[in-house]
């Protein structure tokens, strides 16, 4: 089964797609972005509007220098592809890896959704996303093995935080973000992201 989901519906398809096809899928697809639940639900979204990509470059850019400086792991930003242990094909926002989980996976494993869940995930929400989405999303990123998730609510202004086996921590309108021991070190201004 396939379901297109659009900004205020979806619409669902009889359809299976093997790993493979999902991924070439993707592959001759490069102007949307895709995801697959772990049901096998197709997830196809738009490109984000100029001022979400504006914000996305940030938080991306901010991560990808911590990770250079500190060289503990891989960042990747939202064309990402993440093979989940549930089976659910996903692309955070933007996510990093621990080097030595990174470093395990095979070339092809690097060349493809990596079959992992990323150690640190974020998701911003955009002005279309419904909330209640990304907080099932990011609670599946905790619940297969995500060791810190920050849900980036622009329109309320609050970070909510996931950790695994805690309750989700909401902030109201903070200045910046600690990576806590699992970035250990890495601040993000969300001056420009919020």
């Amino acid at each position: 089964m396939i379901a297109i989901q659009f900004p205020t519906n979806s619409i669902e398809l009889s359809i299976n797609l093997s790993d493979e096809q999902f991924f070439e899928l993707c592959q001759h697809n490069r102007d949307y972005q895709f995801e697959r639940t772990a049901s096998g639900e197709l997830i196809i979204m738009p490109p984000t509007g100029s001022e979400t990509s504006k914000r996305n470059m940030d938080l991306s850019y901010q991560l990808q220098a911590w990770s250079r400086q500190h060289n503990l792991g891989v960042a990747f930003d939202s064309s990402g592809g993440f093979t989940l242990p549930n089976g659910a094909d996903r692309s955070p926002d933007a996510s990093w890896v621990k080097k030595e989980r990174w470093d395990a996976l095979t070339p092809e494993q690097k060349d493809s959704f990596a079959p992992l869940c990323p150690d640190f995930v974020v998701e911003l929400r955009s002005r279309t996303d419904g909330l209640k989405k990304n907080q099932e999303k990011m609670q599946e990123y905790i619940d297969n093995g995500a060791k810190l998730g920050w849900l980036i609510d622009r329109q309320n202004r609050r970070v909510e935080i996931y950790r695994p086996g805690q309750d989700v921590e909401i902030i109201e309108n903070p200045a910046t973000l600690s990576g806590e021991d699992v970035l250990p070190g890495f601040v993000l201004n969300l001056e420009e992201i919020m």
